[in-house]
């Protein structure tokens, strides 16, 4: 697989001069950036998937939520619909896509919106719910939206400073990107990561000039959906784990950790599932031959899978700062405090 990468390196460098390009039309103007008085956070990173933006975006809607009239508003990645969407009970992910879905059942009190086009999706949102502050969910390459506040996520193992463009990396767009952001936040950190380490990230990451936050990924102490059990009850139990995101490892590791016996079923970053696969799934539970015995997923997954499969369960994560995190808080409060009209 490398050396494939390897001999796509000329079409990294086209892929690089284009992005470039198409960014430098941005800064000098040629390509309008739309900007809007309501306070925008943008949540998003420089590579393909799975740096933590879910948890991220949610981290922001539990700080904000009870002090603003907060909305959501994202693209609805691999929804079967087109145009803007406001959220609501009856919707599907099919319809606005698993991650808006998820924000409008979790919280109450937020709006959440699904648009492609985000100039149009933050002007219904504005025009329709008058929100005090917009989240902007995957956003960071959106250009045409000028974000008042970015926050760029890098993942602890997988860093923009050590990766490279698309097709032989996985950068949608150069390292130099980064300058955009306000903030650099480090995802996905061990819980005991060693100080030595982090001055090592932040003076890979200095030459940006950005606050550098480090955050990992806390699960839950019980498991929800169809059966409500302790992670000490869950190991007396055959778990059949499916998951459809981008990097199941921390899950895999989280549940050996525990002492949890499981049987892995990966899928891609948003399957879609068939009526085939979940079948299969139901036949490999089946003969799983104990009494004790369930199926466990992402919180993310269980937005696609729960009409679809009764005995479902999931398991929630949060994102939680290592360090200075009330300095991080203080900070996005201050900016919207500072923007408001």
């Amino acid at each position: 697989m490398k050396f494939v990468r390897f001999l796509l390196f000329p079409f990294a460098i086209l892929y690089d001069l284009i992005t470039s390009i198409r960014n430098s039309f941005f800064n000098i103007g040629i390509f309008k950036e739309t900007s809007f008085n309501t306070p925008i956070i943008v949540v998003g990173n420089l590579s393909v998937g799975g740096t933590g933006k879910t948890p991220q975006i949610e981290y922001l809607i539990r700080l904000l939520k009870d002090f603003y009239k907060v909305s959501v508003l994202s693209r609805g990645y691999k929804r079967k619909t087109k145009g803007f969407i406001l959220v609501n009970g009856n919707h599907t992910a099919n319809d606005v896509g698993d991650e808006p879905l998820q924000y409008f059942k979790k919280f109450t009190n937020i709006t959440v919106a699904v648009d492609e086009n985000r100039v149009e999706g933050v002007s219904n949102l504005l025009n329709q719910k008058s929100p005090e502050v917009l989240l902007l969910d995957d956003a960071y390459q959106h250009r045409k939206v000028k974000g008042s506040f970015y926050i760029l996520l890098t993942k602890y193992d997988d860093l923009f400073t050590d990766d490279f463009l698309l097709p032989t990396g996985n950068l949608r767009e150069s390292r130099l990107g980064a300058k955009r952001a306000n903030i650099i936040v480090v995802t996905k950190c061990p819980f005991d990561l060693e100080e030595v380490e982090k001055k090592n990230i932040k003076r890979k990451l200095q030459q940006y000039k950005k606050e550098v936050y480090f955050t990992t990924i806390s699960y839950a102490d019980k498991i929800s959906g169809n059966q409500q059990l302790s992670i000490g009850e869950l190991k007396k139990f055959e778990v059949l784990l499916i998951t459809g995101i981008a990097n199941p490892n921390p899950l895999l590791e989280f549940l050996t950790e525990k002492e949890i016996k499981f049987t892995h079923l990966k899928f891609a970053d948003h399957h879609h599932f068939t009526t085939n696969e979940i079948e299969e799934i139901k036949q490999k539970f089946e003969v799983i031959n104990v009494d004790k015995k369930l199926i466990l997923t992402t919180e993310k997954d269980y937005t696609r899978l729960s009409s679809k499969l009764k005995e479902l369960s999931f398991l929630q994560i949060k994102t939680r700062f290592l360090e200075a995190e009330n300095t991080f808080n203080d900070l996005v409060k201050s900016h919207i405090q500072q923007n408001q009209q």
